[in-house]
């Protein structure tokens, strides 16, 4: 209890209810594989920068296009960019996107990332020794589409006259860059806007210890301002193009690093003001011995023709293996190697739905260890669910030989592929539509976040309508559905005036406890929820009013999951029961800090096989 040592009033706060639990998201989605470009972690060598991005959350497509580029890698559609397409067109709202990019590497020992095969540059001037390089901020053949223009605009005369005292510098910083001219006829110089400065008018605004602004002279020595002169305030605005459609301009920015605004800083590497930014400034250091580079010679150096600069070069790395969408979980010894892959999906607590599109760009092998790391990434972190693509082109038979190699309940398998207009080719109105096949996933992952949006985690991902799409590339049948469905299946059909739905919604697992997908999607729900929302119990007195507590909150949780239907039984008492006292525990489990609850659910099962028997009767006979 409180201690009271002095006479007084104490006045505390209490609580009288019990500790609510509340409901985890269930439709939040996260993918791993390759995309055009975009975040991904990197060290670059001899002493460039480390940029470690997290996965990346997108809320929707055009969110994605803009972090991760578009529906193409180099030749090759990207499976990854269509599956997002598809999922924010379902009804998918949250997408985490874990990008896998293999660097390549130079020889030697130990190899490292081979910056020019890599990524994409351009040195500024283009002949003789560089003086700044404008590099894509991440791998890919994506970053040689993408352009860079620096323009400057020049102010007006910042230099204040005093009487009696040199003029003074006034609406700048420290790192600005300045134009010196002298005064002409007593008044200030006009200088044509368009007339790029003289390299040696261009000086550094730098502050003196008494707080005196003036200009950076040679080793960094203090000039004043001299008498006589006008200065002019000039700031470099930069135009990205990437792909013809996208552009990002980037105004008021500074020359010297000193400045906040300074280019260098707001286009860095690791952690620019753009989060998605495509480029960023290398100052290029001066040779040993060199002289070193004016800031009027920097500043002539960024200023670039209208249309820019493209850059060239960059790569998009070795080929893809399962290991690499697999990837590693973080090192804990090092701080600048982190998660990769599904790893670093594994970070993230509010990921319900896992799909890696990638997998059917593999080998018939490397596919199969692929999806045996998805479904494990899964069973580890138990609170998700994967959802598996089979391999394109498959027949009935080639699908049932695919499922017969997995037993689990936390994944689900649909079939077939679906045919869509081609996004990524501009359509030719002489010819007929271009189209292409691609997985279901991204489609099967928009209707679970809608059905859960929509009616909840225990309604079946099934029955629902597949949007966008144009058909699917087989046929299936009531027939062929009746083989497939038993083996956890899940089928994707035409109905004549119902469309295309989702026909099926079972897991990929042999026990019959867990064949449902909204059921082992409700638990996850449950458990999770329950989980996160109970560890204020952690280390509280292990008594009958701990267990008391306990078992309300968990009670009032379960009762608000039943009146959403969730639950079977016509009252709470036969929808649930919690039990958390002297009967869940031995003296043993108390002496060893063990509180244990008990707590079972009965799930409502989707009406899978609707029956209705109609047979005749005479009018007086006596129906039973």
């Amino acid at each position: 209890m409180p201690e009271y040592l002095t006479p007084g009033v104490y006045v505390e706060e209490t609580s009288f209810r019990s500790r609510s639990i509340e409901g985890v998201p269930t439709s939040t989605f996260a993918m791993a594989g390759r995309t055009a470009y975009g975040p991904v972690p990197y060290t670059l060598p001899d002493g460039g920068p480390t940029v470690l991005p997290a996965p990346t959350l997108v809320t929707s497509y055009t969110e994605y296009e803009r972090a991760f580029g578009g529906l193409t890698i180099g030749d090759d559609n990207c499976p990854l960019a269509l599956a997002a397409r598809a999922f924010f067109a379902n009804g998918g709202r949250r997408l985490y996107v874990s990008r896998v990019f293999v660097f390549t590497r130079t020889t030697g020992t130990p190899p490292v990332i081979d910056v020019p095969r890599n990524f994409a540059s351009v040195q500024v001037p283009a002949q003789g020794t560089p003086l700044v390089r404008w590099r894509a901020r991440w791998p890919g053949s994506a970053g040689s589409r993408i352009s860079v223009a620096v323009t400057f605009r020049r102010g007006k005369n910042i230099l204040v006259p005093r009487p009696g005292a040199l003029p003074r510098l006034t609406g700048v910083r420290p790192g600005a860059a300045v134009e010196v001219l002298p005064l002409a006829g007593g008044g200030a110089p006009s200088v044509p806007d368009t007339t790029a400065p003289t390299p040696g008018n261009v000086r550094i605004v730098a502050r003196r210890a008494d707080g005196e602004l003036g200009y950076l002279g040679p080793q960094g020595a203090f000039e004043p301002v001299s008498a006589g002169t006008a200065a002019f305030h000039l700031t470099l605005a930069v135009t990205v193009r990437a792909d013809g459609e996208r552009t990002d301009v980037y105004n008021e920015l500074e020359l010297d690093d000193a400045h906040p605004r300074s280019v260098a800083r707001v286009l860095q590497a690791a952690d620019p003001a753009d989060e998605f930014g495509l480029v960023w400034l290398e100052n290029v250091p001066s040779a040993t011995g060199a002289q070193p580079v004016t800031a009027g010679a920097r500043f002539t150096a960024l200023l670039t023709a209208p249309q820019g600069l493209y850059l060239a070069g960059g790569g998009d790395g070795d080929p893809l293996a399962a290991a690499d969408l697999g990837g590693r979980d973080a090192n804990p010894d090092s701080l600048t190697d982190p998660a990769r892959g599904l790893g670093a999906l594994a970070e993230i607590d509010d990921i319900a739905i896992v799909a890696v599109p990638d997998t059917v760009t593999l080998a018939a092998a490397e596919q199969k260890a692929a999806v045996d790391l998805l479904i494990g990434h899964c069973e580890r972190l138990r609170y998700r669910i994967a959802v598996i693509d089979p391999p394109q082109d498959s027949s009935i038979s080639e699908v049932r030989r695919f499922r017969a190699q997995f037993d689990s309940k936390y994944a689900a398998l649909y079939y077939p592929w679906v045919r869509i207009t081609d996004p990524a080719r501009r359509a030719d109105p002489g010819a007929p539509a271009a189209l292409l096949d691609v997985p279901p996933s991204g489609y099967v992952a928009g209707i679970y976040a809608r059905s859960d949006i929509e009616r909840g985690v225990h309604k079946a991902p099934a029955n629902e309508v597949l949007l966008g799409i144009n058909d699917f590339t087989t046929n299936v049948t009531y027939d062929r559905q009746a083989v497939l469905n038993p083996e956890g299946i899940n089928a994707l059909r035409f109905f004549e005036g119902r469309a295309r739905r989702v026909w099926g919604a079972r897991t990929m697992s042999s026990d019959p406890e867990w064949k449902y997908v909204n059921v082992r999607r409700l638990f996850i729900y449950l458990e999770h929820s329950i989980d996160k929302s109970t560890q204020w119990a952690v280390f509280e007195p292990n008594n009958e009013r701990l267990w008391a507590s306990v078992r309300q909150s968990v009670e009032d949780f379960l009762i608000a999951t039943w009146q959403t239907g969730a639950l079977l039984g016509s009252k709470p008492e036969d929808a649930f029961f919690v039990r958390c006292d002297r009967t869940t525990m031995t003296q043993n489990d108390l002496d060893n800090g063990r509180l244990v609850c008990l707590v079972g659910v009965a799930p409502t099962y989707p009406a899978e096989f609707v029956v209705f028997r109609v047979g005749q009767f005479t009018a007086d006979a006596q129906r039973t």
